[in-house]
């Protein structure tokens, strides 16, 4: 498969994916985003179309820890947690961005919910 099919395959999934979850000011979306190198993830309200937090592997805290990409990650993770929880949000709902729930993305998603969010 090469990467411009594999790149349109992983759009249709996560348009598949926005169409069924949306995120509230009370209950905003988990977005991640995955590149080769880092992560990044928000905390959007879909209704006004805003950010209301956002965390990535690049934040100088994160950057100056060893680490593989993965335990990286999982430090997003709970960042992001940490930053949600200072804004009042216990629950979000979670967009894996069309990536498969696995490795990096699976981290990120551990490392949130050892912070304190509920999805």
């Amino acid at each position: 498969m090469n990467s411009k099919a594999k790149t349109e395959r992983r759009q249709r999934i996560r348009h598949n994916i926005r169409r069924n979850i949306n995120g509230v000011a009370q209950k905003p979306r988990l977005s991640v985003f995955r590149s080769n190198t880092e992560i990044y993830v928000q905390l959007i309200d879909d209704i006004h179309g805003v950010t209301l937090a956002a965390a990535s592997s690049k934040d100088k805290d994160i950057k100056a820890k060893n680490g593989n990409k993965t335990d990286k990650s999982k430090l997003v993770g709970t960042a992001i947690a940490r930053k949600a929880v200072d804004l009042g949000v216990k629950e979000v709902v979670f967009d894996r961005g069309g990536y498969l729930y696995h490795g990096r993305v699976k981290s990120v998603a551990d490392g949130a919910r050892e912070g304190g969010l509920k999805f």
